[in-house]
């Protein structure tokens, strides 16, 4: 590859192309003398670094670049190469500026148009005004973002510029290569050349939108976005006038044109919406993992071995090394929310029923979200990782609600807060580590014999580690399967790295890894409320979760959660259920009825969320709602399910049905 630019951002494309493996032959930098910063990036990609030199030509066939021929100082000169990048600068993008009728400037010292006057209440900041280096751009949003403030009314505090360092932006702008052979182009998509525009001078089509006509350039899918500034540049010069004076096209709404198939309908089929893979998932392929759809994502429903009956075999195996020995499953996709702020502890008081501003730094809680109305929106964990910085784990289903709530209570019922949030979903893999032996894997994959004991890292806390050659990684002292647990974060990118090094350490403790089908298994035998139960119908106390409910503070659904139809005895609440015949098979969907009683809406006692085949306990076992199900423990229903004929009397019990103290999990 050989790169050829005019200024020193090509020097961070340079350290890009590094990263990413390619192989540079040449850097050909247009200025007469490089900058310290561009020496230093070809000196690192080994490449030979050619000064007040060009690339005059491409060479090669159709089928690609051969080599660039380039033009220097001391004369002509062949590099062989199978690619040219090439960049002459940045332009602001001022487009919407322009749509409220201000007028570009041209800027000499960055040789690109700019916002000329804006309207009034209206700022432009960083690059879009023509500041390139981070300092700069930080330095100027925080004096527009204090504008905009004090424009709206509000008093704006003094606020430093985060701390970063001056990045260097010299630049050579250079319209045209001269001394090249045959053609030379500047609209890339629809072929404009050099001539074409001198033609259109000399036939009198010099105005920008007039010469933009004649010649069609700019009129491509990137709407002049590479080739409007130097085209006006050519024209200038001629011309004999200034840059400025040739004008510049009219911006219009869209600024990316719009598709035509967002005109055509939805998409359809596979295309409705992209699927997104979990980032352990070349390391599940490899394992022989079998994928299910959930949601956009595709995950590892389970680990088939040879000889297994289907998916059920395999899932009970998983779930059954998991209550005896140790394993490991992919939690990804679980929703990730980064809030940071001084008010943070406040407006997460305000969106979860329970406290959450009490929690201290390093330890984690669980968190129940409600609606408005009071039934519950989601439930996850809350992490306290400094004095004004939380992290919040949602659901795999709600992930986006949970975000728009958010943004939506903060914009429209508490403005004031100082607090924001991002979702990081994608930053983030993330790793359940469950059993009795999870400890034992844990501290064979951490960096430096860090102390990962039930004193350094007991249950509910969270800690920053180190993991392996020093792949940075948050522990989370967390477990959704009832066992000692943990769940590892590492950036998205060590997804794979971890499943494997997990697997490699592991394997002395007899570490295997577990789909979805075990992680419901397990969550199942514990009562853990998942989607079959948070289905947009039930409250905290349907759930046996009324115990959360702050009566301290008020929060987001408090008040219609004293609704008399939400205190009604009879109301259906979770419990477990298990069949009398230990044969029987139970399946979600099923309805309760008293024994003896007719099938008919007028005796339905409600139904059956989630049911699951217990290795631990031998038999199939289920979660549901029942009416006035509290009174009901011990005693006998009918789970009827006339889709599937069946007809099984069940013993209703606790939800959990799996270590009800909780001393698995503590260790």
């Amino acid at each position: 590859m050989t790169v050829f630019a005019t200024g020193d951002e090509a020097a961070r494309t340079i350290d890009d192309l590094i990263y990413a493996g390619a192989t540079i032959a040449a850097v050909v930098d247009l200025r007469p003398q490089s900058s310290e910063v561009m020496r230093h990036a070809a000196e690192c990609a080994g490449a030979s670094l050619h000064q007040g030199s060009c690339v005059i030509r491409a060479e090669g066939t159709k089928r690609g670049v051969t080599a660039a021929s380039i033009l220097g100082p001391s004369g002509r000169s062949t590099i062989a190469c199978d690619l040219i990048a090439m960049s002459g600068g940045w332009n602001p993008t001022i487009h919407l500026a322009s749509h409220t009728g201000c007028q570009p400037v041209w800027s000499p010292p960055v040789s690109a148009f700019v916002p000329g006057e804006l309207p009034v209440g209206m700022h432009a900041a960083g690059a879009a005004s023509g500041r390139w280096s981070l300092d700069l751009c930080l330095a100027d949003g925080i004096a527009a973002g204090s504008a905009a403030a004090e424009a709206a009314g509000y008093a704006a505090r003094p606020m430093p510029a985060p701390r970063a360092e001056p990045e260097p932006s010299s630049h050579a702008p250079q319209w045209r290569v001269r001394g090249a052979r045959g053609k030379c182009f500047i609209d890339f998509q629809n072929d404009v050349t050099d001539r074409d525009l001198a033609l259109a001078e000399r036939e009198g089509f010099r105005r920008a939108e007039h010469m933009k006509r004649y010649t069609t350039l700019g009129m491509a899918t990137d709407q002049g976005k590479t080739a409007n500034v130097t085209a006006l540049a050519l024209m200038a010069e001629l011309t004999g006038r200034p840059i400025e004076s040739a004008g510049t096209t009219t911006f219009r709404p869209p600024f990316t044109p719009v598709a035509i198939g967002a005109f055509a309908g939805h998409a359809r089929g596979r295309h409705f919406r992209p699927t997104r893979l979990a980032p352990t998932h070349a390391w599940s392929h490899a394992a022989g993992a079998v994928f299910v759809e959930a949601g956009a994502w595709l995950r590892a429903q389970d680990y088939p071995r040879a000889g297994e009956r289907g998916w059920l075999e395999s899932a009970s195996r998983e779930a059954a090394n998991v209550r005896s020995a140790v394993g490991f499953c992919d939690v990804s996709t679980l929703g990730k929310i980064d809030v940071q702020g001084r008010d943070a502890g406040t407006f997460l008081d305000r969106l979860y029923a329970n406290t959450i501003s009490s929690l201290p730094v390093g330890r984690v809680r669980y968190g129940l979200m409600l609606r408005e109305d009071s039934i519950v929106l989601d439930d996850g964990t809350v992490a306290r990782l400094g004095e004004e910085r939380w992290f919040v784990t949602t659901t795999t289903a709600n992930a986006a609600r949970v975000l728009q709530h958010m943004g939506y209570s903060h914009a429209m019922l508490w403005p004031e807060l100082d607090v924001q949030f991002c979702s990081v979903t994608d930053q983030w893999a993330q790793v359940a580590l469950a059993g009795p032996r999870s400890r034992d894997v844990l501290e064979r994959i951490v960096a430096g014999g860090a102390d990962v004991s039930d004193q350094a890292l007991p249950y509910l806390a969270v800690r920053a580690a180190r993991l392996g050659p020093g792949v940075p990684a948050r522990i989370f002292r967390v477990s959704f399967s009832g066992e000692r647990g943990y769940e590892i974060s590492v950036p998205a990118r060590y997804g794979n790295w971890l499943a494997a090094a997990l697997a490699e350490h592991g394997a002395p403790f007899g570490i295997i890894p577990y789909g979805t089908e075990a992680l419901s298994i397990l969550r199942i035998e514990k009562g853990h409320p998942a989607g079959g139960e948070l289905n947009g119908q039930t409250t905290a106390a349907d759930l046996g979760l009324a115990r959360l409910l702050s009566t301290r503070k008020d929060f987001i659904g408090r008040t219609l959660s004293f609704r008399p139809a939400f205190l009604d005895p009879a109301r259906p609440v979770l419990c477990g259920f298990a069949p009398i015949d230990r044969s029987a098979v139970l399946s979600a969907g099923a309805h309760f009825f008293e024994p003896g009683a007719p099938m008919t809406v007028g005796n339905d006692l409600g139904h059956m969320t989630s049911a699951a085949y217990s290795p631990t306990l031998g038999h199939w076992i289920g979660l549901g709602l029942l009416s006035n199900g509290t009174a009901r423990l011990g005693t006998v229903v009918r789970a009827c399910d006339p889709v599937r004929g069946r007809d099984t009397p069940v013993r209703v019990s606790p939800a959990c049905f799996i270590d009800p103290e909780g001393t698995r999990l503590r260790g």
